[in-house]
């Protein structure tokens, strides 16, 4: 009876701090600025193209971190809209939500499809810090590393078959490992991710070409000018599998500034080389993310 009661008694204390606590105190921000990264396209904690092994946010491992996102990217012959949240757990998983939207402009009333016509995706991603710190382990090589997937879902399925895509909905799996050089004022990050998708997903997954799922790099490299402005570099290969045209890799030149830890812009020319019957598909990116 009397463990009965000193458990009741401890329980009872227990709800009654967590009832006083101040639910906002999770949001700890004790990150480093600029250390969450900034929303990539398919909204993971990142770059512009490339997912990073950062988690997002500026929660430490007591804490949580999240923000918002909107991104376009400016094409000659289409446009790219990126919407999201994202929310990292004790800077050790994150889990992220982008919708985003393809305007064919033109080009859609060319292919039969009809001026403006859009390619709509749903991307639920989730991400797992298994080793390393790429902040505070500076007197070891071992970067961070992480693991993670992004499930996707296509809403153009008769359209994605029509052109030779094998499936409107897929998942790509990663690894990323980064490495933030303190020192020197730079960040380095390589991602080896496994997918089928064709143009990031927005043409489906798999083809005529090929149906399997393929090893593809991302690379990425930003120097630090000061804690709140950094300008960089990403490279992001991508599989070929339809034959109605080439797949080229992609890359942009960026630059992102941190206005606090609540907010920041990033700026870009990013170029997705070839998709369907255009060529040279480069053209601004702009990204604006909002958290805590």
């Amino acid at each position: 009876m009397r463990s009965i009661l000193l458990g009741t008694a401890l329980a009872a204390g227990l709800l009654a701090t967590s009832a006083q606590a101040d639910p906002w105190d999770m949001f700890d921000g004790g990150k480093l600025l600029a250390t969450g990264g900034v929303s990539q396209v398919e909204g993971a904690g990142g770059g512009g193209l490339a997912n990073w092994a950062l988690i997002t946010g500026y929660g430490t491992r007591d804490g949580i971190g999240g923000n918002v996102h909107y991104t376009g990217v400016f094409l000659p012959d289409y446009n790219l809209q990126s919407a999201g949240v994202a929310v990292g757990l004790f800077d050790r998983v994150e889990l992220s939500y982008a919708w985003q939207g393809f305007d064919t402009q033109d080009v859609g009333a060319a292919l039969g499809l009809g001026k403006g016509y859009t390619f709509h995706q749903n991307i639920f991603g989730a991400k797992v810090k298994l080793v390393g710190d790429a902040v505070y382990d500076q007197d070891q090589w071992l970067p961070q590393i992480s693991v993670g997937l992004q499930h996707k879902e296509n809403d153009r399925g008769p359209v994605i078959a029509f052109v030779g895509g094998k499936a409107s909905t897929g998942t790509d799996y990663y690894v990323s490992a980064s490495k933030l050089f303190l020192e020197q004022s730079l960040l380095v990050n390589t991602t080896l991710r496994f997918t089928k998708a064709n143009q990031f997903g927005i043409l489906g997954f798999g083809g005529d070409k090929h149906n399997d799922y393929s090893a593809q790099f991302e690379g990425s490299a930003a120097y630090l000018f000061s804690k709140r402005f950094a300008v960089g570099a990403e490279l992001r290969t991508k599989p070929s599998n339809l034959s109605i045209a080439k797949e080229q890799d992609a890359w942009d030149i960026f630059a992102a500034y941190f206005f606090s830890k609540n907010l920041s812009a990033t700026l870009a020319y990013a170029d997705l080389g070839n998709i369907v019957i255009k060529n040279h598909q480069g053209g601004a990116y702009l990204s604006l993310q909002a958290g805590l």
